[in-house]
């Protein structure tokens, strides 16, 4: 036992227990099995290079409940896998072809596809490595990627399944379009940011008429494809004008003026210039007037010859200031009006989208979504916390046809190949030799490839060999919880369900728990663009994965952000310290401790070659088998931060800062070596037990203890998760040393506030009433305050009176005094604390001043408000603690 080195060194122990438990074939789930199945697919992440603290969040919880549900006795699958990520993926290869002087046109479709393969296989290896690094424990044999021949046959299958259902069409309809990226989005992946942009008031003159209608746009450079000018019915101010036709400035186009409800008279100047093909508003008003559609974008967003020949060929941000001088020039613009306002924009590439009319495959989504709020409604999957149900429901209610259709190269080509001899279209899951209509051999697919979430809508059941019946997904589905992020609700958990539904008659899963997004020390999200992240891999190499995941759990609150800031890992990795401290002296003091047959088995009962435990043995028990039954609890209820909170609490106070010291003396004297067994058996259950309730958080360094202490089984991975212990429930043993623990802490305050020496001895009064807590103490106090603190004599009585010069402190009925006569100088004391109460007095009024300005509070951040305000209350505590010290010594 000597040999455990004397500091915690994570990188030494982490690579070689991982390497164990893989050797070993720990992760590994049965096909079919006699236990209970648990199984969880993980949110596959992108190939795109690397993983990000979310994905460390979220693998971490994942793989917190899939090694606790093993250590239950569960035949525990955790699928892994990486998913094609289509646009995002391409937008790096791109920016990677631009640097070696090509571009993806250049290269074809066909060499830019092996090309991406390429780079699959090498993000791939990078990203199962950081997973592993961390401690995941997948089933690695069952790696799967959204565009391998199984995923590909089950994309098919559901593409050709829905078409024939009737729910897959194709229509021309107003799209969110990416003119960077080429292709339609859908409207989840387009974010609204705030931009400084400008209202543009233009004349449009009637035609016939000595006057005009004043419009105002933010978007000058669309009115090349106006087709009308609308009013509402019932503004008076345009009731002479409906029906007349204003003209189109520049191009001279001729616009009707129309009537309709849509209009807010009360916004702008109540005249809207109508465009239908450049915005969906517009779109739904010309559908309503049967007005011309005039695109006026190319698919990479320069203007074409609808603009007319002057703008055609310009990029539209070039178009719109050219557009704006010669509006200007023509006395048309009568004003400009600065205008901060929201602008969509591509989630993947951050470009600006622009609203266009484009043919596209669209899947209605209507009645998988009634299906699958029947499905919520029934209870058959349940959302933590129950607050995402109702957005669930929200955004089910008000769904819209799904544009699956996706102009790029990189993912699952659609399975529809359009015939040139009879215009018909085959759609078919195996590539077709011919038409399946008139049988000629002259077709061609469909060049679009699907919206990367329609592939991971499937993952729950492709994964697991679907459109096969096989074993693992008789087994396994539907799968026990799905772990994600809040922010994917939508894209992701609910087409998984609609899907599901439809294909396997089943929803996917039966708890969905979605977790908070990491967010800095001051609540703000963490993004490369703020320069608040932290990187996984760094991190791990500073702290250790443990401290890490420790850090990453006790974060995890049931709310939207939930703060990570670095303080919070340098916590993790002290806990591991003082874990691996702690069990080194007790590994070193277990030398000649041979346990019994009964002793060695798991956590089971004390039984001969010992003395009666002690009081102190029979607490820490106690607390061991409730805080087994809270954690236990906290995990069922995916309560992660109480679980985490709670471990911490009984190893770092209960375990290492009260037991561990209480035991000292039985482990360092050889006296009584039965006094001294009992002492080590416990100890040595407890942080057996402890490590293996701790592991599911902390794998590797809870691996390390356990192999060292007296225990049985291969690994801590397999062993048995502990239950809580009803012979070592003890109510009366808890409530005695909560009374005891109190006076102990009660005594070593006063000897802080006090600034006694630790050398000094200190004389202790204790009035006590109640005889029994007289009794109590008298037994026990003698016996354990020495392990704390040094002191003369203890007096306990019914009644005490209270020494001049003398600290005191009350729990409830109890009165402790130390006399400090003789101990400390208590004029040199007074003097002290008076300097260290003014100091507090002129801190406390200037923090005060601050808070007390205006202009602080208006331009201050509200963070930095917080701090001061934070700041003046601790002052208040401390200015009470030391007038109240000062007034104990007169």
């Amino acid at each position: 036992m000597k040999d455990i080195p004397k500091t915690y060194a994570p990188h030494e122990i982490e690579e070689k227990w991982y390497r164990f438990w893989l050797e070993r074939d720990y992760f590994h789930a049965a096909d079919k099995s006699d236990k209970p199945p648990f199984s969880i697919v993980i949110p596959p992440p992108n190939i795109t290079g690397s993983l990000h603290v979310g994905h460390a969040l979220d693998n971490t919880l994942q793989d917190i409940l899939t090694r606790w549900r093993r250590m239950q006795g569960y035949n525990a699958l955790w699928m892994p896998g990486t998913d094609h990520a289509g646009i995002v993926t391409e937008i790096i290869m791109e920016k990677k072809l631009a640097t070696w002087g090509t571009s993806r046109e250049e290269l074809g479709r066909k060499k830019f596809i092996e090309r991406m393969w390429n780079w699959k296989d090498e993000s791939r290896g990078t990203i199962i490595d950081q997973l592993q690094s961390i401690g995941c424990s997948c089933d690695w044999a069952r790696e799967r990627f959204t565009l391998d021949d199984g995923l590909s046959k089950a994309v098919r299958t559901a593409f050709v399944k829905l078409y024939n259902d009737g729910l897959i069409y194709r229509g021309e309809y107003m799209v969110n379009w990416c003119p960077n990226c080429r292709t339609a989005v859908s409207d989840l992946e387009v974010e609204p940011v705030e931009i400084d942009g400008n209202f543009y008031h233009i004349k449009y003159p009637i035609r016939d008429a000595a006057e005009f209608v004043e419009i105002a746009t933010t978007r000058p450079e669309t009115m090349l494809g106006d087709t009308a000018v609308a009013v509402h019915p019932e503004d008076e101010r345009y009731q002479h004008l409906i029906g007349k036709t204003a003209i189109l400035p520049i191009l001279e186009r001729e616009l009707p003026i129309i009537a309709d409800a849509y209009v807010d008279w009360e916004f702008g100047t109540g005249a809207l210039k109508v465009t239908p093909a450049h915005d969906p508003n517009d779109y739904e008003i010309g559908q309503r007037h049967q007005l011309d559609q005039v695109n006026i974008f190319n698919p990479d967003g320069t203007l074409n010859e609808n603009a007319g020949p002057k703008y055609q060929g310009m990029d539209r941000l070039e178009c719109r200031k050219a557009l704006v001088a010669d509006l200007h020039e023509g006395e048309y613009l009568i004003k400009v009006v600065p205008h901060r306002h929201a602008v969509g924009h591509h989630d993947r590439c951050d470009q600006i989208i622009e609203p266009y009319i484009s043919p596209q495959w669209y899947l209605n989504v209507k009645p998988l979504a009634e299906r699958s709020m029947e499905a919520a409604q029934r209870g058959e999957v349940v959302f933590i916390p129950e607050r995402e149900t109702k957005r669930f429901y929200q955004w089910m209610e008000n769904i819209q046809p799904w544009a699956i259709s996706r102009q790029r190269w990189w993912g699952h080509q659609l399975p529809i190949w359009y015939c040139d001899d009879c215009d018909e279209i085959t759609v078919a899951v195996d590539t077709p030799e011919s038409c399946s209509h008139c049988n000629s051999e002259h077709i061609r697919q469909d060049e679009d490839v699907l919206d990367t979430w329609f592939s991971s809508g499937l993952w729950p059941f492709s994964t697991m060999g679907w459109p096969e019946e096989t074993e693992l997904l008789k087994t396994f589905y539907p799968t026990s919880v799905l772990v994600t992020g809040w922010d994917i609700l939508f894209f992701w958990v609910a087409r998984m369900i609609m899907l599901g539904l439809h294909c396997m008659g089943e929803v996917p899963f039966r708890h969905v728990y979605l977790h908070g997004l990491i967010a800095d020390e001051h609540g703000q999200k963490m993004s490369k663009s703020r320069g608040n992240t932290i990187d996984p891999v760094l991190t791990v190499d500073k702290y250790g994965a443990d401290a890490f995941r420790f850090a990453l759990a006790f974060c995890t609150l049931p709310n939207p952000y939930m703060p990570l800031p670095e303080s919070q890992i340098e916590a993790g990795k002290r806990f591991a310290n003082k874990i691996w401290n702690a069990s080194r002296f007790l590994l070193m003091n277990l030398d000649d401790f041979h346990p019994s047959e009964s002793e060695s088995q798991q956590v089971k009962p004390l039984r001969t070659r010992q003395a009666s435990p002690l009081l102190c043995d029979r607490w820490i028990r106690s607390r061991f088998s409730a805080t087994v039954q809270n954690v236990t609890i906290y995990l069922e209820e995916f309560r992660f931060s109480d679980a985490a909170h709670c471990l911490y609490e009984f190893l770092w106070h209960e375990f290492c800062d009260w037991y561990i010291e209480l035991i000292k003396q039985r482990l360092y004297y050889a006296d009584d070596p039965a006094a001294k067994h009992t002492a080590q058996a416990v100890a040595a259950e407890v942080l057996e037990g402890t490590m293996r309730l701790l592991h599911p958080m902390m794998p590797f360094i809870t691996e390390e203890i356990w192999q060292r202490l007296p225990h049985k089984g291969e690994s801590v991975v397999v062993a048995p998760w502990p239950a809580p212990n009803a012979e070592w429930a003890d109510t009366a043993a808890e409530d005695a040393m909560q009374t005891i623990m109190n006076v102990i802490e009660s005594i070593r305050s006063i000897r802080g506030e006090m600034n006694v020496p630790p050398s000094s001895e200190v004389e202790v009064l204790i009035q006590a009433p109640d005889r029994h807590i007289r009794d109590l103490l008298a037994e026990h106090l003698v016996e354990y305050l020495p392990a704390f603190t040094r002191f003369s004599r203890i007096s306990i009585a019914e009644h005490q009176e209270k020494p001049p010069a003398a600290a005191s402190a009350v729990i409830g009925a109890l009165l402790i005094y130390i006399p400090l006569a003789g101990v400390i100088d208590i004029e040199k004391e007074k003097s002290r604390l008076q300097r260290r109460l003014d100091k507090v007095m002129k801190d406390f009024a200037g923090t005060q001043k601050t808070l007390d300005n205006p202009r602080f509070l208006d331009r201050a951040p509200e963070a930095v408000v917080e701090q001061k305000r934070t700041r003046l209350e601790e002052l208040d505590s401390e200015k009470e603690k030391l007038e109240a010290t000062m007034r104990m010594l007169g």
